[in-house]
């Protein structure tokens, strides 16, 4: 198990300067944005097409001692507006064919979410089963949208030798363990997911008990913790829309690791991980609005490098 980071945080320095910073750190792998939400600051597709760039980029890592977790392109591949699902899968079909080329085995993505219907403008995520029409509108979501999408997305990044980490995270149809599970059984094996604990917590989802459920299912990790605020919660609920800078009125809001939860907890969740044959990366994501890219990173940095396992366990002596 070694630490990572994700490195969108760090998208206005040039990749060496990133380099250089996080082995300061004493971190040596990274997961890099291709395109979609996360842009494509440190890894661009166009490489696909320039046979010396792509030979560059890859010197670069190398001469300073960095391997890839994952390329990451989370987008919304089924967003009702033709133009926008096309760009967003064209995306995540080059982000595979990119990693097949750096041999990096796993892209991360968002499972997406379609509108109510054919005609829609704009996605519809259901959270309720009642009225009735929701649940005809997830029905039709994932008849008609998901799982065609899916199942021939999947035979894709199979046939490139490439798994695809679905990040679990509200606003898409696969959002918790359950609807993770069921959409790797429609599309197959070659689909799990992308273990951010910290969209299990404010659903009120044990991040710890979900790896048990979701076992081989998880492919990559990310690092991020959430911080609930049981004094604005019996307002709020957590289905709280306010703005994440609205940090003093909101329910939850994202925290860098060690500041919603202590090391007790993560501890149980990297020995969890391991029981359950996760042993890879723990890839840092700072989404904390109380402090810098900078402190947020190094900060998560220090904390996990006291909890993350860093040797494979020895024979058992003394059984």
């Amino acid at each position: 198990m070694k630490l990572g980071v994700f490195t969108p945080l760090l998208a206005q320095l040039p990749l060496e300067t990133v380099l250089g910073k996080l082995k300061s750190l004493g971190i040596s792998t990274v997961e890099l944005g291709t395109g979609n939400y996360p842009g494509d600051a440190h890894c661009k597709l166009s490489m696909l097409e320039d046979a010396s760039a792509l030979k560059e980029f890859q010197q670069k890592l190398k001469d300073n001692g960095f391997s890839i977790s994952a390329l990451s392109c989370h987008g919304n591949a089924l967003h009702p507006d033709e133009a926008l699902a096309k760009q967003a899968q064209e995306v995540s079909r080059k982000t595979i064919l990119l990693a097949e080329k750096l041999g990096v085995s796993t892209v991360v993505d968002f499972s997406g979410c379609p509108g109510d219907s054919p005609e829609a403008k704009a996605p519809n995520w259901v959270t309720c089963p009642w009225p009735p029409e929701y649940l005809q509108v997830l029905d039709w979501q994932w008849k008609e949208v998901v799982e065609p999408y899916w199942v021939k997305h999947a035979a894709f990044a199979e046939q490139h030798g490439v798994k695809i980490a679905i990040e679990m995270h509200p606003g898409f149809v696969v959002y918790s363990p359950e609807t993770m599970l069921r959409l790797r059984s429609i599309a197959g094996p070659s689909i799990g997911c992308n273990y951010d604990p910290s969209h299990m917590f404010w659903q009120s989802i044990d991040p710890i008990a979900a790896i048990r459920v979701l076992g081989d299912a998880i492919f990559h990790v990310h690092a991020k913790d959430t911080q609930m605020y049981p004094t604005n919660l019996p307002k709020t609920g957590v289905l709280d829309t306010k703005p994440y800078t609205d940090e003093l009125n909101r329910g939850w809001i994202f925290r860098t690791c060690g500041f919603g939860h202590g090391a007790e907890w993560w501890k149980e969740f990297v020995s969890t991980l391991r029981m359950c044959g996760y042993d890879n990366v723990l890839s840092i994501e700072h989404e904390d609005s109380l402090l810098s890219s900078e402190e947020g990173l190094t900060k998560a940095a220090r904390f996990l490098d006291e909890i993350v396992l860093k040797e494979k366990p020895t024979a058992p002596w003394w059984a």
